[in-house]
């Protein structure tokens, strides 16, 4: 009797669409640019405050592509006028007038609160902050700048130079010396225990110190009202108020970054410094990532003694290209008419409480903050240390159930939560529940893992 023939090995499945494109990327990517999740998504368009990947699959989006979708995916307003400019003209240069420039220049001047303003536009956030360094650093003839602990303002030579995180600086090699100040991180360091005041008094003197080491001229401080990358951590309101004071004294130019909490998103105010207005406006406003809601646009806003200080040439080639500008018009034309600050307001608080009400019961949640619609959730071991690996497994778990958030903190144990600011009350609910299953499983696991 003969034997039976061995079965057939089945053939193994092909690799999705998503998969077979991230090995492609492998190849050609450099490694340190990151993905999210450990099967990486390909997304294919979007709607209103939802996504789809390559498989069809919808996401509500928590992250707006690192709060850049600012009013919403796909806005009518928006695809309009980026049709209807694309098929006039791409290009022209800064070597051109354009009147969609100059259009944009004068709202965001205006919008600003600098007197005397003038813009000057970039293509991203990274280039703003650069340009501002250049003229904070020209302008004062001083290469040395101050920077807030646990800061992000690019990946350029320069804001790396000024990035205070180490997780986001690849190189100690630097333009610039760069003196860092407490402040940017209220609720850990050595300063956590004081009360508001104790801590503005705290850092105020700490500057004071640091300004006792420095050479001569100082050029600039630049901080960010709300630090992004950071994971959405914030002073007490007037501390960058207080610090004016001091800088004001020696001449000390203001930078506010401005690239995240820009547009209304803080919803309490239209610009983060605004939170520390007793100063009165910043010397140098930069700006980006929302105000084109996914076009390439980028800015800084000066006053004329400090934006005209440069006695070299320059231009933007791609700064301020016609199809960006008519966007950035729309986009901001929108967000005005729809009072999306106040929506920021109204449904980024409810969203937050809902939040610390979530969090209350779970050990594995330090800490709920933010402001408008710009929210932080940090995540602890049980010992108190950070956890970040209950940060990736949370961005994986709200991925499964339809929800794409961010993450963030010097140690990357932060979840940042930034939807596009026209999210309706029932999403926030939507996503908030999501969140809630979430971090429940996450518990779950760190209480499996750490008895």
């Amino acid at each position: 009797m003969s034997a039976a023939p061995p079965e057939a090995t089945p053939p193994a499945p092909a690799p999705s669409a998503a998969a077979s494109l991230h090995v492609r990327h492998r190849a050609v990517m450099p490694e340190w640019l990151a993905l999210y999740y450990r099967e990486p998504l390909e997304l294919t368009h979007g709607e209103g405050r939802h996504v789809w990947d390559v498989q069809g699959r919808r996401y509500l989006d928590f992250f707006g592509g690192i709060l850049t979708t600012m009013t919403a995916h796909a806005l009518p307003e928006v695809t309009k006028a980026v049709a209807e400019q694309a098929g006039r003209i791409l290009h022209t240069s800064t070597l051109y007038l354009d009147r969609h420039m100059v259009e944009l220049a004068e709202r965001i001047a205006s919008l600003s609160g600098i007197p005397d303003a003038r813009v000057f536009f970039t293509t991203s956030g990274t280039e703003a902050n650069d340009a501002a360094l250049l003229l904070a650093t020209t302008h004062r003839r001083s290469n040395q700048i101050l920077a807030m602990r646990n800061s992000y303002h690019g990946r350029s030579f320069s804001s790396v130079a000024v990035t205070g995180n180490a997780s986001w600086s690849p190189t100690s090699l630097s333009p610039l010396q760069t003196l860092y100040l407490h402040g940017g991180v209220r609720s850990r360091g050595p300063y956590a225990a004081l009360s508001d005041g104790e801590f503005i008094a705290a850092c105020v003197a700490d500057l004071e110190d640091m300004l006792g080491q420095a050479h001569g001229n100082v050029a600039a401080l630049i901080a960010e009202p709300v630090q992004g990358v950071g994971g959405f951590t914030a002073p007490p309101d007037g501390l960058y108020a207080a610090f004016r004071e001091v800088l004001a004294r020696r001449g000390i130019l203001w930078i506010s970054d401005e690239v995240q909490t820009g547009w209304g998103r803080t919803g309490d105010h239209f610009w983060g410094w605004q939170a520390h207005a007793a100063s009165g406006p910043p010397d140098i406003l930069t700006f980006a990532k929302g105000i084109g809601n996914g076009m390439s646009i980028g800015g800084v806003v000066a006053r004329a003694e400090v934006m005209n200080c440069l006695s070299a040439n320059s231009i933007s080639t791609f700064g301020g290209s016609p199809v960006t500008m008519a966007a950035g018009l729309a986009n901001l034309t929108y967000l005005l008419e729809h009072d999306l600050q106040g929506n920021a307001r109204r449904v980024g608080g409810l969203l937050t409480e809902r939040l610390r009400a979530i969090a209350a019961g779970l050990p594995v949640v330090r800490e709920v903050r933010g402001r408008g619609l710009m929210a932080g959730v940090e995540l602890v071991r049980p010992d108190g240390s950070p956890a970040p690996e209950a940060a990736s497994l949370a961005l994986e778990h709200a991925r499964e159930r339809g929800l794409l958030i961010g993450k963030g903190g010097r140690e990357a144990n932060v979840l940042r939560i930034a939807p596009p600011l026209s999210l309706t009350v029932a999403e926030a609910e939507e996503g908030a529940a999501i969140i809630e299953e979430t971090l429940r499983q996450v518990q779950h696991a760190e209480g499996k893992e750490r008895p």
